[in-house]
């Protein structure tokens, strides 16, 4: 399809009796960022081998760029850059002069690749660092100097396993900021693999959910949990009172229920426990305000539930085999 640059199609991988990765199909588009999500031995680290061409699908068929990584893995490789779980560098060069080496393995001149290293420390936060031996860095330059590691062959893919394991809080938002930067600014494809969800959320356009090798659900938040939840992911909890006039509060309450189920987008209205439940397929908080404002009913709380990405994995990953 046009716009995609990967495209897996009836995927699949065994090692023995064991399937890894089961009938996967999944379109990654260009300049996008996606995020595939899953616990240990999902068939996350399967799939990135696969579109490395590092290991051949036993069914099924990859391309990357246009390309297959199995008959053209070379080609493949100068195009998509790969940033592991841990990064190996040669701990007795510096940090320029690892991404030196790395850019002329690529077949740029030591000129040009020393130009490039050097705008690329700056970017990536380690100019002052640069002339520092890599031994010396600690686990968040190391990653920060992976990701240039990466950058400095100019991919149109960058593929990230685990990538922020032992970053502190701090770091680990610095660097999925600049990670967003790079894709939005140079239109770079990104395929972030991660088991931890609010990174994954923070950071990612679409989201891949992966159990026992299978791809349960693809797309936004929003669409998950559309998907998930029904046609209606958020619930806005409206509590009221009555301004003491004479007409029976029960009597008002009905009203503004019959107000609440008219305005668009709300698709049920329920009472629990003394206060309206809206079911709402967008946020409508603004108009349950209005219609409430304009009873003679006293508004005393309000409150908006949407389901997030934590709500999605618990449902898949911690609500039972039946998912599976």
């Amino acid at each position: 399809m046009a716009g995609n640059i990967i495209e897996l199609t009836g995927l699949t991988r065994r090692y023995g009796q064991f399937t890894a990765v089961d009938n996967l199909n999944l379109n990654i588009k260009k300049g996008e960022i996606f995020g595939l999500l899953g616990p240990n031995g999902a068939g996350k680290s399967t799939t990135i081998l696969m579109i490395l061409g590092l290991t051949e699908p036993d069914e099924g068929r990859v391309t990357v760029c246009g390309l297959d990584p199995t008959a053209s893995p070379v080609e493949v490789k100068r195009r998509v850059g790969y940033l592991p779980e841990e990064v190996g560098f040669y701990d007795d060069l510096t940090g320029l002069e690892n991404l030196v080496y790395t850019a002329c393995l690529n077949g740029m001149t030591r000129n040009a690749a020393r130009e490039n290293a050097t705008l690329l420390l700056e970017r990536v936060g380690l100019a002052d660092h640069g002339n520092k031996k890599t031994g010396k860095y600690s686990r968040g330059m190391r990653q920060r100097l992976g990701l240039a590691d990466v950058l400095i062959k100019e991919p149109e893919v960058i593929i990230l396993d685990e990538p922020t394991l032992g970053i502190d809080p701090a770091g680990v938002r610095e660097f999925l900021d600049l990670i967003a930067e790079l894709s939005h600014e140079q239109k770079i494809t990104v395929l972030f693999s991660s088991h931890h969800l609010h990174q994954v959320q923070q950071v990612c356009d679409r989201v891949g959910l992966f159990v026992g090798g299978k791809l349960l659900a693809v797309g936004d938040i929003k669409d998950l949990a559309s998907q998930l939840f029904g046609e209606d992911p958020y619930t806005i909890e409206v509590g009221i009172s009555s301004t003491g006039k004479t007409e029976p509060e029960t009597i008002k309450k009905d009203e503004v229920i019959k107000a609440l189920s008219q305005i668009d987008g709300v698709k049920s209205v329920r009472e629990e426990k003394g206060r309206l439940l809206a079911a709402c397929s967008t946020d409508l908080t603004d108009e349950i305000v209005h219609a409430v404002m304009n009873s003679d009913l006293r508004l005393v709380s309000l409150n908006m539930k949407s389901y997030g990405l934590d709500d999605i994995y618990y449902h898949y990953f911690e609500g039972g085999d039946d998912h599976v």
